[in-house]
């Protein structure tokens, strides 16, 4: 047998609750009836009869108002409960009795005791109700019979009910009390089963349904589902960071919309499980680099109902690819060109030195000396590309200490251009320079680093134009071991086209006949060796800017110029 316990968080009394309203319904019904039977003069109930059906209903009026606030002082549903059916059926049994007894038709109203009983206590509590239903209602029956009582109304005196009415009338009602009660506790028991294995059930689907969102949530892949429409129906955190957009903006909207380099991977053949790669634009416009592989979303019966799309951006993995590649290539460069050079002056050398012997033991005409000149040019340009070599194969564990002044080094960089043959009468020179700002690093690195910029802004103006130079602080760049000095290079040439501008810094990457392609990169070389920066900006005939930083001495800045 079972029965309710007192539902934890008060729900028991709420359920108290509903059982009074709908006691109050009832009753107002019953009334109801009563007054419309009064008020039409039907005389088959007498007056006092009638009184005391309003009585009753009075009574269980002010009871309900009662049973609200029994349960402070009562507690417990079963406790409750019971007290009410016991009144509700002790005023069932008098109703039955002031409306003909035997004949009257309220004895409906015992099964609504019964099947609250059974809702609230169980098998057991329902039996207990139907028990004390048939004891009250056998025993008025009996009452009246044996004439122990009178009716309420017609012939107090003559009692027109044989036994076998009588007997058969409460044998019927008995047996009809216990099999609502049977009936109404098995429905019951088998609600509460129902609810019990449901209850179950949705706790072990919420935890499952928890269990999935951790782990889709957690992971550092995007995950993104779609129906066979290509509407986005999930979208997980990871997803939201690397495309920025929200989930709450892209749910039902469709995949090409969001994410168009994977809609084009849709719409191809199908990749199955295979990484593929694609390009992507983030919802602020950052451009990215994405690994994309398909699955298909099948249902219960193994349909396919969708896509799941897993991806994560592989943009700084390819960019630290593409850096140790360009690491192992400038690697290779170096002890090539190590071997270059030393190869290079050996030979040079002795050149050189036979050059020298030949120009004072030696008596030239014009035309020997010209080819002697011609000799001394070319061994020149041999032994500047020798140290061009040396310097990008040279690898320092750290960086010098070197105490320079940033513009006295722009200066004499710019009074030794001015005795080369790329400067033109037509350059007009622009210099601005933010007080002695001092740099940390290797006098010879950081001027020939800064000799290849402002060689090459020269020669990008072959007809003349403005040569601007400045040095300054950097306030945009953290700041680190006492921050950075920046020598700005800005020329009004030809510029250079966007789409070889990120080529511009490889080795031996030309776009001149007679250039080495070295320049850009020493400059690249050094200002790694000085653990510096180096920026360039330039669009085709609106010249170029390029931006050196160098780490700042201690004593980056003296007052006065």
């Amino acid at each position: 047998m079972t029965t309710e316990k007192a539902a934890p968080g008060g729900e028991w009394i709420a359920g108290l609750r509903r059982l009074i309203f709908l006691r109050l319904f009832i009753l107002s019904f019953l009334l109801g009836i009563a007054a419309l039977i009064q008020s039409s003069g039907d005389e088959a109930i007498s007056d006092s009869s009638m009184y005391l059906v309003f009585a009753l209903i009075g009574v269980t009026y002010f009871l309900s108002i009662f049973y609200i606030v029994l349960p402070r002082f009562l507690a417990g549903a079963a406790l409750n409960v019971s007290f009410q059916a016991i009144i509700d059926v002790t005023l069932i049994t008098a109703l039955v009795y002031v409306t003909g007894g035997v004949g009257s038709i309220y004895s409906i109203l015992y099964p609504l005791v019964i099947i609250y009983g059974a809702l609230f206590m169980g098998r057991r509590g329902a039996l207990l109700v139907a028990s004390l239903a048939a004891i009250c209602y056998g025993g008025l029956l009996d009452l009246e019979y044996f004439g122990y009582i009178n009716p309420m109304y017609g012939d107090a005196n003559h009692y027109s009910f044989t036994a076998g009415y009588v007997f058969s009338r409460l044998f019927i009602h008995i047996v009809f009390f216990y099999i609502i009660a049977v009936l109404a506790a098995f429905v019951v028991e088998r609600e509460r089963k129902v609810t019990s294995l449901l209850t179950e059930r949705e706790d072990s689907f919420r935890r499952l349904d928890l269990l999935h969102k951790s782990i889709i949530e957690s992971v550092n892949v995007g995950i993104v589902t779609i129906d066979r429409e290509g509407a986005i129906r999930s979208f997980n955190r990871a997803a939201e960071e690397m495309t920025g957009w929200r989930r709450f903006r892209v749910m039902k909207r469709n995949i090409g919309e969001v994410a168009p380099g994977i809609a084009r991977i849709l719409s191809g053949d199908d990749t199955g499980r295979q990484m593929v790669e694609t390009t992507e634009t983030s919802a602020e416009g950052r451009k990215m680099i994405v690994g994309c592989s398909l699955s298909p979303l099948l249902d219960s019966s193994m349909q396919q109902v969708g896509n799941i799309i897993i991806f994560r951006d592989l943009t700084e993995m390819k960019a630290m690819e593409r850096e140790v590649e360009r690491n192992k290539k400038m690697a290779f460069l170096g002890e090539m060109s190590a071997v270059l050079a030393h190869e290079l002056r050996n030979p040079l050398a002795s050149i050189s030195g036979s050059i020298q012997l030949l120009r004072r033991d030696l008596t030239l005409d014009n035309e020997d000396r010209k080819l002697m000149d011609i000799i001394e040019r070319g061994r020149n340009q041999l032994e500047t590309l020798a140290g061009d070599f040396l310097l990008l194969a040279r690898s320092r564990a750290e960086v010098p200490d070197d105490d320079i002044d940033a513009a006295a080094l722009v200066d004499d960089v710019l009074d030794s251009a001015r005795m080369g043959n790329d400067w033109s009468g037509d350059v007009n020179l622009v210099r601005r320079y933010d007080g002695r700002r001092r740099i940390r690093g290797n006098r010879t690195e950081v001027r020939q680093a800064v000799m290849n910029i402002i060689s090459n802004a020269l020669q990008a103006m072959p007809e003349g134009g403005e040569l601007a130079v400045e040095t300054r602080s950097a306030e945009d760049v953290p700041s680190r071991d006492g921050g950075f000095i920046e020598i700005e290079i800005r020329d009004t040439g030809n510029g250079i086209d966007p789409g070889i501008l990120k080529n511009v810094r490889e080795p031996f990457f030309t776009t001149r006949e007679s250039g080495t392609g070295l320049g850009l990169a020493i400059v690249e070389r050094v200002m790694e060796h000085h653990g510096g920066y180096f920026r360039i900006e330039s669009a085709t005939g609106r010249g170029t800017r390029a931006v050196l930083g160098f780490p700042a001495h201690d004593d980056a800045v003296d007052s006065g110029e």
